[in-house]
């Protein structure tokens, strides 16, 4: 069975960056919205990217960006995987990202047919599921995972509210191909925690451990 991979989100720091990787994180999201209090400039994502071993992803974060806009970070960060997660139709999606992969976050209002959003959003490399709060972001809120539909066709990437407490749960119950943390292991907005991180990722790394053993027993 393939492992969970993990991501995590709205780095600002070298030291945070080193300790991601050695927790054991498969990308590393940088936030280029000004309106997110992790913020980073084109710039400071390039130079804490440059840091990362090879098989760590970077990942750019657009909310509602102009194409310029993502042409220019592309540009400084060609290795990088595109997020967006503003109010981007799929048009714009294909448009801005210029032939580069990306990942499209779907807000779980109520009433979102998920698979209508998949479909449409069908050139995504994967959906990203956060909760759907005013603003942008989960705001470290965790939303019903029943909710989420078994069948989706796309690579499912569960975000919102996931902490080192919960996220074996979520992989238990959800079963995504990737997990995406940024609040749950913080000490502060922007500011990572390295013990949390660590026991994130362990506890990603005992839920798969459980999926296997299940499958071995059956």
């Amino acid at each position: 069975m393939p492992r969970t991979r993990i991501k995590i989100c709205g780095l600002t720091r070298e030291a945070d960056v080193a300790a991601a990787v050695e927790a054991g994180a498969d990308a590393l999201g940088f936030v280029l919205w000004a309106g997110s209090a992790r913020h980073v400039s084109v710039e400071r994502a390039a130079a804490l990217a440059s840091a990362l071993p090879p098989f760590v992803t970077p990942v750019l974060l657009f909310v509602n960006a102009a194409a310029d806009e993502v042409a220019r970070a592309v540009q400084a960060l060609p290795q990088a995987l595109l997020q967006f997660h503003g109010d981007e139709s799929p048009e714009a999606c294909v448009s801005a990202a210029a032939g580069r992969p990306f990942m499209r976050a779907a807000r779980m209002a109520p009433g979102i047919d998920l698979i209508d959003f998949a479909h449409r959003y069908h050139a995504a490399q994967a959906l990203l599921l956060d909760t759907h709060v005013e603003g942008f972001g989960g705001a470290g809120k965790v939303f019903d995972w029943s909710r989420i539909p078994p069948n989706v066709p796309r690579p499912v990437v569960l975000s919102g509210g996931l902490n080192p407490a919960n996220v074996t749960d979520g992989v238990l119950t959800v079963r995504p191909w990737a997990v995406d943390v940024s609040s749950g292991v913080e000490a502060a907005k922007g500011v990572k925690d390295a013990t949390l991180m660590r026991r994130f990722c362990q506890a990603v790394f005992e839920a798969d451990a459980l999926i296997a053993q299940r499958l071995e027993d059956a």
